[in-house]
């Protein structure tokens, strides 16, 4: 893997002539890095590398794994600093590209601790329930090679989402994060080479969708994270390779808010799960669904908190909307606003994204008279936008949050635990936040899940299956009486 980070005044086609890939600043609009990327062959080397060092690291056992990747987590925050201070520029974000280090850290120890009891609750051993002179034992066998191909919303943390689990169950993993975000790489590269034993079972390779299609081609398995028509065309090539596909894709979320709702609690919480990083996170709130006798105190108190929050520019450190981390997102929620307002929507704050100083940005933004012939209501919308639908009854509100192709998560809010959670249980989503948004992220080890419809396939990537997909199932059988001979599988015999 190299790049290049490029000086203020540069000519990017003559610095590109020989397959780099350009990176644009999310908060300048420039082009000040370059990717160089692998060719297939050099990928090939680096993923027989991977593979040769694999059984070792299996042989070694889980604790000397989980002693690794904790060596690892040290590195990870010693080197917090530049890791946070690349994913800065790689994102245009502050605060919470300096928290992602000690977020992953702390994963990796949290995995480390919770690993050797996840494979000992899956160990099965006794005698067959058909046959009392046969016992069975079960042992696991990890797919060599896992590929994991990230996505540029949350650089770090989600290229490593799927890794831990995986170096814990003995596989060696290669990581392609996205190219649209690829700084952090560096310094998180630096640090693994800091921990031998990891750097040859782990890398990070940088580069395009030509690379994440040559890893594809080697990998034993991969994980991706990202859109449906990316995912859609990776499952189809796994498919011919007769390898596994665990795709988290992407998310439509509702939000259900009854009559009996604390609104001023429930507009906060919508607004955080709408807006908060620029609403570029895979379970934002995308649309909202309210009671309609309090539909216009919501609207109204949503507004007035959406008005308060500011940009953040022109300084990194303070405000709390930043900048569109991929330029060509910022164009795709505008068409999805002009397409509502065109329909009859009505703008209460916010608007079309801004263009500051090269960066693309858009105030918190929140529409009413909204439906379902929009594509804001229907389609990923991946910005701070947030679309409110008035409903006569819970039967309509959970058939409006049900009548969407992606089933990632969902939220509700009413007067009490017990009453959101008879409307949860009815909305088909893989995890449903009751009196809150967004929190999926708080039981990534605890809790399975299950996306639902275009959201995801392959099973959940949260709780002990987070780890154990990754692994083989052998059976191990034994006969502990007499060998049944022939004579006594005779047509005839009694």
């Amino acid at each position: 893997m190299t790049s290049t980070q490029l000086p203020d005044s540069h000519d990017v086609e003559a610095m590109a002539t020989d397959g780099a890939l350009p990176v644009r600043n999310p908060r300048t609009g420039r082009v000040d890095y370059l990717i160089h990327p692998p060719d297939p062959a050099e990928i090939a080397e680096f993923c027989a590398g991977l593979r040769k060092a694999q059984p070792a690291w299996t042989a070694a056992g889980i604790g000397h794994r989980a002693a690794v990747l904790r060596r690892w987590a040290d590195a990870i925050e010693a080197n917090a600093k530049a890791i946070g201070d690349a994913e800065t520029v790689d994102t245009g974000r502050s605060r919470v590209s300096h928290e992602v280090p000690y977020m992953v850290a702390a994963s990796i120890r949290g995995w480390c601790d919770a690993a050797p009891a996840i494979l000992e609750r899956a160990r099965l051993h006794g005698v067959s329930s058909t046959s009392a002179t046969v016992r069975y034992d079960t042992e696991f066998d990890p797919y060599p090679l896992l590929g994991v191909i990230s996505p540029w919303n949350h650089p770090f943390l989600l290229s490593t989402l799927d890794a831990v689990p995986a170096l814990l169950a003995g596989c060696a993993v290669i990581v392609k994060p996205s190219e649209v975000a690829p700084r952090f790489v560096e310094p998180v590269a630096a640090g693994i080479a800091e921990v031998p034993d990891l750097a040859a079972v782990l890398h990070f390779v940088t580069g395009g969708p030509d690379t994440g299609r040559s890893i594809v081609e080697e990998v034993d398995a991969l994980c991706f994270t990202g859109s449906v028509s990316t995912g859609r065309a990776l499952a189809q090539t796994c498919a011919r390779r007769f390898i596994p596909a665990f795709l988290e894709l992407g998310g439509k979320d509702a939000a259900i808010v009854t009559a009996s709702a604390d609104l001023r609690q429930a507009a906060a919480a919508v607004l955080k799960g709408a807006v908060h990083n620029t609403g570029q996170v895979c379970f934002a709130t995308e649309r909202v669904y309210v009671d309609r006798s309090v539909h216009d105190a919501f609207v109204e108190e949503l507004t007035g908190q959406a008005r308060r929050l500011e940009l953040n520019h022109p300084d990194v450190d303070r405000g709390h909307i930043g900048p569109f981390i991929l330029g060509r997102q910022a164009d795709i929620v505008d068409a999805h606003l002009a397409d509502a307002l065109a329909r009859g929507a009505v703008l209460h704050c916010g608007g079309r994204s801004e263009t500051l100083d090269g960066g693309r940005y858009m105030r918190a933004t929140v529409l009413t008279g909204v439906d379902h012939d929009m594509k804001i209501m229907r389609e990923e919308t991946f910005g701070p936008v947030v679309p409110v639908q008035a409903y006569d009854d819970i039967d309509e509100a959970v058939r409006l949050a049900n009548d969407s192709d992606y089933g990632l998560s969902a939220a509700v809010f009413a007067g009490d635990e017990d009453e959101a959670r008879a409307i949860g249980r009815r909305v088909n989503a893989g995890a449903v936040s009751l009196m809150d948004t967004s929190l999926t992220i708080a039981i990534m080890r605890d809790v399975e899940k299950t996306s639902y419809n275009l959201s995801g396939l392959g099973g959940s990537r949260m709780g002990p299956n987070g780890m154990l997909r990754f692994l083989r199932r052998k059976a191990l059988l034994t006969r502990t009486g007499p060998v049944p001979d022939m004579d006594s599988l005779r047509e005839d015999a009694s």
